[in-house]
């Protein structure tokens, strides 16, 4: 049985992380972290009633006390690196689904994990359709380089762009090469109306609005011809077979890898 802490538990996701491993055979929830609602029964927060779990605000100290096995974060941009560093240092496994840290973040915690042979997750995206849109751009770029990524979320999320739309500019990156796209001499009547620039001239185009959950259009443009990959999360659900996924094969990793397709396609 495989003991869970969920940090970031009183948030949404945290409660879908919370109610499926409560349903899990094989998993345990043992501790519930968030720096609200402190003292409350994790149970209560996905209609589960009372199971015994309160949530705490230090991430450490409950760490320390129920030792687990795996943490799963999903708590904010400006947390989660702390968040992760805390996991490694107290010997336990992190599974990451919160987006907002860099590649020398990212690296840092791969290069840590390594050292303590500690295995781990760090997912921009656990949807798997979403991986699997990654992966189908990353070929279509080989035959068709000019692109641009539209992705769409909810308006209560704090970064843009999303870290689903800077993973998929980078497996299409790895694939173009030394390709560069766009006009030199192009002009923006309105900042920010061609949406942020990625490496190769690749643009990424972010929209937050009330009754979006998470959604991605990557869209090709050869001659004549366009094609167009998307991809719909219509409820935070969608996530958690990936969520599971990442857990259990968490236990049998020696570092931090940094994406779901490495868990599911190496």
């Amino acid at each position: 049985m495989l003991r869970i802490v969920v940090s970031g538990a009183y948030g949404r996701m945290g409660r879908e992380v919370m109610k499926a491993v409560w349903k899990s055979e094989d998993m345990e929830l043992v501790g519930a972290v968030d720096s609200a609602g402190a003292g409350i029964d994790a149970g209560t927060l996905f209609e589960a009633g009372e199971i015994g779990v309160l949530l705490e605000n230090n991430l450490a100290e409950a760490l320390q006390r129920w030792r687990p096995d795996v943490a799963v974060d999903f708590t904010t941009p400006h947390a989660v690196y702390q968040n992760t560093i805390t996991c490694l240092k107290c010997g336990v496994r992190p599974v990451v689904g919160t987006t907002g840290m860099d590649a020398g973040q990212i690296q840092e915690i791969i290069d840590l994990s390594e050292k303590a042979g500690l295995g781990g997750l760090i997912a921009p995206n656990f949807a798997i359709g979403a991986v699997l849109m990654i992966k189908f751009a990353a070929e279509a770029a080989r035959h068709m380089p000019h692109v641009e990524i539209i992705e769409l979320h909810h308006d209560q999320k704090i970064d843009a762009p999303s870290g689903t739309s800077i993973k998929t500019a980078e497996a299409i990156s790895e694939q173009r090469g030394d390709f560069q796209q766009g006009l030199a001499n192009e002009v923006e009547k309105i900042t920010g109306a061609r949406g942020g620039e990625f490496g190769g001239g690749i643009r990424i185009h972010s929209v937050r609005l009330p009754g979006l959950v998470a959604h991605q259009e990557v869209i090709f443009g050869g001659l004549g011809q366009t094609l167009t990959i998307r991809h719909d999360s219509f409820n935070r659900e969608s996530f958690m077979p990936g969520v599971l996924v990442g857990v259990r094969k968490a236990m049998h990793l020696e570092r931090v890898v940094y994406g779901l397709e490495k868990l599911l396609f190496d």
